[in-house]
């Protein structure tokens, strides 16, 4: 799945986001892992300022909450999401990026938020993913300061799980999509849908929820066919 805008540097605009929910939503069947890249250049320079207009508190309230779907959307899909980052991942292009489950930069990538300088607040779920990966305290920093981390940097502090040279993130994302496939549904769904909750209960929930989640899984055909298959020396085994 692309974005297409080069010429805009893929910047979003509210077509682009509601066309981006009913992609996510209308996926084949036969669709078991989703490739996100921007054409072009860049991954997505966020918000496409030329939409942007006066609005009332009421109407940004519903515009936020717009972009929210269609990210939980990707997030909370039905297959998991690897997101190729490349050039400008900016504003709501990182905050498209957080809602991914693997995150592949080239090292073209750079990451910012402008929005404080622009007198705006993220409207994306970025207050809410971002602070998850990084921490809050360098979401605020980037948010004050208009702090920019190049590819190097977005590594270090988990923008990124991947770092590859340039023009490779295609191909790695391919990869990993490819070896995502092979795993069982109900894990990429347990993984997609459970572990970011568990995450977010409290600990005697949390515990809960792993238990239920752990019976759920051991219980289905297919994982006792992969397990019978590992037993019989069907399956690869996990080497260092």
């Amino acid at each position: 799945m692309c974005l297409t805008r080069a010429a805009k540097r893929n910047a979003l605009s509210d077509r682009l986001v509601q066309e981006l929910q009913a992609c996510f939503e209308q996926l084949p069947e036969t669709v078991k892992a989703v490739v996100l890249d921007g054409e072009g250049e860049h991954f997505c320079a966020g918000l496409d300022l030329s939409e942007l207009k006066e609005r009332s508190t009421a109407e940004g309230l519903f515009h936020s909450m717009m972009w929210h779907s269609a990210f939980h959307a990707v997030q909370f899909g039905r297959v998991p999401v690897v997101a190729v980052m490349h050039g400008a991942v900016i504003g709501g292009g990182l905050e498209l990026a957080c809602a991914a489950h693997i995150r592949v930069a080239e090292r073209s990538a750079f990451y910012a938020l402008p929005e404080g300088q622009r007198g705006l607040f993220v409207g994306g779920g970025g207050s809410v993913r971002l602070p998850r990966i990084i921490g809050f305290s360098r979401m605020t920093d980037m948010m004050l300061t208009g702090r920019i981390y190049n590819a190097e940097e977005g590594q270090q502090i988990g923008l990124s799980h991947y770092l590859v040279d340039q023009g490779q993130g295609l191909a790695k994302a391919e990869e990993l999509a490819a070896r995502i496939a092979t795993n069982a549904p109900l894990s990429n769904f347990a993984l997609m849908h459970v572990l970011p909750r568990i995450a977010s209960q409290p600990m005697t929930e949390g515990f809960l929820t792993e238990a239920l989640m752990a019976a759920i899984s051991s219980g289905a055909p297919e994982t006792k066919e992969r397990l019978k298959d590992f037993l019989e020396k069907r399956a690869g085994k996990v080497k260092g």
